[in-house]
């Protein structure tokens, strides 16, 4: 077999390969035998027709094209590994010649990984948030603790914002009561926005016995999206009666003894969430700044390919776990389809990018994961996709996605080594000194490569 190579453009290039009919015996063996198996000739038991009795009936012409269709993926792969080519995607084979008993003659045109020049990046520079801890923060993070410690009391007086009111509903929609348009003894915190546009006004001023009725949108059911008159009556109101900040309250809601040690607490935690979201912060700045300086090509078909597979996912499994369709969605989010297919686009094209580069990086940092990097990721992944270890990893094994982790792990670490050869500082220009996480840096290489499913999750929280 001889193949040559022409680049066609920095990704894509055509392979023309010439085979000797002799390379083709094994195939040609192997179609006879095939075609033995699936026909019959009188005389002849079933799997010992001669091949010249087989030529006569079905044809020398159905033989080769078994054939061939058995041979191609063979010597195509000899050509690509013969070329060292890094390929991407199916090729587009075309057969240029077939003469019988003297030569196979074929093209074969594919993506390939564009050749990457990675430059000096010991010189990026980013600026990230301070990490800063007001008492107000602290003030603030007690407080929702000690919201939830609330208790509710009924009261004889109207309802104010605040109180927890006792409610029972019915929904109409063109003076019909729709079936799933009734509920019972639904408690519902007034100012929370929890319910329906309009109730907030409709319940307060009311006492328990009181009755309103007032027009919302409907935000789901079997009239999501219309206009729907709702009756709501008050059965009873409590007020709500937070504890008193004390040093009770403190052994109440945590384990500490006294108020000045839960504080304490709350601004180490709160200092931890913000230096986390400051390392966040720097390595996506970083990536950027990283990006930035590579000059990266992008296959058309890979781009094409990718822009769809997110289109898909969000479509079939992000949404459609929400009870949403697109329209909905684009609604939500305030986009019309232009700019949608333009963002997905432009995310598709930066997730591709910061693969090729990361992985370059990977090949010229001479990187490697191992077994303990591997496990750690992939528990972080199972607890993210609310599955057990076990679980995930029966999954990701299944579905021949170790490869995927793998490379998951090296891209950040990677990130890592770019984020630590880089200077950080913060707004108050002091410089950063970020701890050495490749866990966080793999968070990091997966947020720039899904970003159409982390709108969706924003989509779900609106």
């Amino acid at each position: 077999m001889k193949s040559a190579v022409e680049t066609l453009n920095p990704t894509r290039v055509r392979l023309s390969i010439e085979v000797p009919f002799e390379e083709l015996k094994d195939s040609l063996d192997a179609a006879y035998k095939k075609i033995n198996q699936q026909v019959t000739v009188k005389g002849f038991r079933k799997g010992k027709i001669p091949a010249r009795v087989i030529d006569q009936r079905f044809g020398r012409g159905a033989v080769l094209e078994e054939a061939v269709n058995d041979a191609l993926p063979k010597f195509y792969t000899e050509a690509v590994n013969e070329a060292e080519l890094n390929v991407l995607g199916q090729p587009e084979v075309d057969i240029t010649e077939l003469k019988d008993g003297e030569t196979l003659n074929f093209t074969a045109e594919v993506d390939v990984r564009p050749a990457i020049e990675i430059p000096d990046y010991s010189g990026i520079e980013v600026e990230v948030d301070a990490v800063e801890v007001t008492d107000e923060d602290v003030e603030k993070s007690v407080e929702q603790l000690r919201d939830r410690f609330a208790s509710t009391s009924p009261v004889e007086r109207a309802a104010e914002d605040g109180d927890v009111v006792t409610i029972d509903l019915e929904a109409k929609v063109e003076g019909e009561v729709l079936e799933d348009g009734v509920a019972s003894g639904v408690s519902y915190t007034i100012g929370s926005g929890e319910l329906l546009d309009g109730i907030d006004d409709a319940v307060k001023g009311l006492e328990a016995g009181g009755e309103a009725t007032f027009t919302s949108q409907l935000k789901g059911g079997s009239a999501e999206g219309k206009d729907a008159e709702v009756t709501v009556k008050v059965t009873q109101v409590a007020a709500r009666e937070l504890p008193a900040l004390d040093d009770e309250f403190a052994q109440l809601a945590s384990e500490f003894d006294t108020l000045d040690e839960l504080k304490a607490d709350s601004r180490k935690r709160l200092e931890n969430m913000k230096q986390y979201d400051q390392a966040t912060q720097a390595q996506e700045r970083v990536l950027e700044k990283l990006l930035e300086l590579v000059e990266v090509p992008v296959p058309e078909k890979l781009l094409e390919d990718e822009v769809n597979t997110r289109k898909h996912n969000l479509e079939h499994h992000q949404l459609g776990q929400m009870g949403l369709d697109i329209e909905k969605y684009l609604e939500i989010q305030g986009k019309t389809v232009e700019e949608f297919d333009a963002e997905t686009r432009e995310q598709a094209v930066k997730g591709i990018k910061t693969q090729f580069v990361l992985d370059e990086l990977v090949n010229k940092e001479k990187l490697n994961v191992n077994q303990e990097e591997l496990t750690e990721h992939l528990m972080r992944r199972a607890a993210s996709s609310g599955m057990s270890p076990d679980q995930f990893a029966q999954a990701v094994v299944e579905g021949g996605q170790v490869p995927m982790l793998v490379g998951e792990v090296a891209r950040g670490k990677a990130l890592a080594v770019v984020v630590e050869a880089a200077t950080v500082k913060d707004t108050n220009g002091e410089i950063v000194d970020l701890e050495d996480d490749e866990e966080e840096s793999a968070e990091t290489v997966e947020a720039a490569t899904e970003s159409t499913e982390a709108e969706a999750e924003e989509t779900k929280e609106a």
